[in-house]
């Protein structure tokens, strides 16, 4: 049985979870066609709006979440101070621009563009879901091909990858979210590497060729259940990235 107070219903869900919720599952919780969930969530963000409210509803990743209105991001940021959270270094903020700006990009492209080997690195960020093995280029060799996830999008906040800023509008997508999503070291990584990418592909330093994709399907066989899922196994070890942190 629907709600009696739909609109009431929605934010307390998107109050309790720390996901982005699809509009599938928030239609399916509350036993309502999604046509009339989406007009409540129009309504709910509405009124977040007009009143000025500590929060806002965001579109993020498919589904949708509150978060913390840009103008009072400061005043979270301080009760949050310190507070501990997944944290990326350099290289893997480096390796995840370079993939996220390039994808679908082989292991040996990402190494041409930062000059160093990226196996630790990529396996850091594999094992936290930030990105994922695409398939297999048909390149000569047909190496593995990388690209970012769901997860990649909720950690910056962005809708789709039709969202993924230029290095100018990276301060924004900060200002935009909650203050311990980002810090000023990771902003100041990826908005020098994508302004780096930009300057390469127009001096033509790095042409790399266009991909096209070769799912992994065609090869799990009986490597088993982590091969087909994405992940270095059986016969993808030989050129996946090798175990370690970063």
């Amino acid at each position: 049985m629907p709600p009696s107070r739909l609109q009431a219903a929605i934010e307390a869900l998107l109050f309790s979870s720390d996901q982005p919720l699809p509009l599938a599952l928030l239609s399916e919780a509350l036993e309502t066609p999604a046509d009339d969930v989406a007009a409540a969530l129009r309504r709910l963000g509405e009124d977040y709006a007009t009143r000025e409210a500590g929060v806002e509803l965001r579109e993020i990743a498919g589904g949708w979440m509150l978060v913390t209105a840009a103008e009072h991001s400061e005043w979270v940021g301080r009760m949050l101070r310190g507070k501990k959270r997944m944290r990326l270094s350099r290289a893997a903020l480096e390796t995840m621009a370079i993939i996220a700006y390039k994808q679908p990009v082989t292991k040996s492209e990402v190494e041409a563009i930062r000059g160093v080997d990226s196996s630790a690195v990529l396996a850091t960020l594999l094992e936290r879901s930030l990105v994922t093995i695409r398939g297999r280029s048909k390149v000569v060799g047909r190496p593995l091909l990388y690209g970012t996830t769901q997860e990649f999008l909720d950690y910056f906040g962005l809708r789709d990858l039709s969202e993924l800023p230029r290095p100018e509008e990276l301060r924004a997508l900060v200002a935009a979210r909650e203050p311990e999503q980002l810090d000023m070291m990771e902003l100041e990584v990826v908005s020098r590497v994508a302004s780096d990418l930009a300057a390469n592909e127009a001096a033509h330093l790095h042409d790399f060729v266009t991909h096209e994709v070769e799912p992994l399907e065609d090869e799990a066989g009986d490597a088993g259940p982590a091969l087909r899922a994405g992940t270095p196994a059986g016969d993808a070890r030989k050129d996946a990235p090798g175990s370690g942190s970063t």
